[in-house]
């Protein structure tokens, strides 16, 4: 399996590790925004190919799949493009940032039967997938999810703290992995709502936000984000269910009474994004729709786009 990875940031390096422990898998070509950056990661990945136009991998032969690291406002364009060219896409979360957007990915993807995937990582970490089991074994059912996605970012920067060429969202971008993992947890989104604080004056985005979603079992969440919190970072998921309460923190997982749970077992790794990709590779090979397919998480952006909607509504009354 030859793989191309386009867009050589802190989360692209983050899959091209992952790669390096599926096997049968190669690195054929790196595209960047940034010629020296492109040069510098294919070197380090044993790339032959480097470049900062995505046409240049497409249309090489020993290219078999992408996956797309690139900005959001990219992703459904290039995925469409990748798909276009024949090759399996598999697009970093979102898949979009409109709902057009995403249902224009699918239409591509049911007419060329290939396999398109959308990075929702939560689906793959282990913690999740712990819970998961249990929900599908009948041992566990989610009454309440409380989520908090807290950052510290007041400029463009990435995972790395370098500069960014494009701008972050909390609803496109953050929301989109709470709100697909609620629905693949407690079932399909059939009331949400939203509220947001002011927009940053030079980044032209809201900064703290605030989701309320209830799904058609009658589980709720409430999601808070923010790019404001100076404290801890990241995504952390508190489980309220009928048997159980689950803390989950990204590959790691606790009860409520902060006890820690043994994953070992629960996947063949502890690294969401090397399960990710495996699960990417896999479908390939197998000749099936993976986990994260496009089908499967579209919904979330049906969700998002009308929460997309009443925000914009909101900031008309202000």
């Amino acid at each position: 399996m030859r793989i191309a990875l386009a867009g050589a940031g802190a989360f692209g390096e983050k899959h091209l590790d992952g790669l390096k422990n599926i096997d049968g898998v190669s690195i054929t070509s790196i595209i960047s925004r940034r010629a020296e950056q492109a040069a510098e990661v294919a070197a380090k990945y044993g790339a032959p190919h480097a470049g900062t136009d995505l046409a240049e991998a497409l249309a090489r032969d020993d290219v078999d799949a992408v996956i797309l690291c690139t900005p959001t406002q990219m992703h459904a364009e290039q995925a469409i493009a990748c798909m276009e060219a024949g090759k399996h896409v598999q697009v970093e979360i979102p898949l979009s940032d409109s709902w057009a957007d995403a249902e224009a990915v699918l239409k591509k993807q049911q007419e060329t039967g290939l396999v398109c995937m959308v990075g929702h990582t939560r689906r793959f970490n282990p913690s999740h997938q712990y819970v998961h089991n249990r929900i599908v074994a009948g041992d566990f059912n989610v009454q309440q999810m409380d989520v908090q996605t807290y950052f510290f970012r007041r400029k463009n920067m990435n995972a790395k703290g370098e500069a960014r060429s494009w701008t972050d969202h909390l609803l496109w971008h953050h929301a989109a992995h709470t709100i697909d993992l609620f629905a693949y947890q407690a079932g399909k989104i059939v009331t949400a709502n939203a509220i947001q604080g002011p927009k940053h004056p030079d980044l032209g985005i809201a900064m703290d936000m605030s989701i309320q979603l209830k799904s058609q079992s009658g589980a709720i969440c409430t999601l808070s984000l923010s790019f404001n919190n100076d404290g801890p970072l990241g995504t952390f998921f508190r489980y309220i269910g009928d048997t159980a309460t689950y803390i989950a923190r990204y590959d790691d997982l606790v009860t409520g009474k902060e006890e820690p749970i043994d994953l070992s077992g629960v996947t063949v790794s502890n690294n969401g994004i090397e399960l990710q990709d495996r699960e990417f590779i896999a479908a390939i090979r197998e000749g099936r729709e993976p986990n994260s397919s496009v089908a499967q998480v579209l919904d979330c952006y049906r969700v998002i786009g009308e929460l997309a909607k009443s925000l914009e509504a909101q900031d008309g009354w202000s």
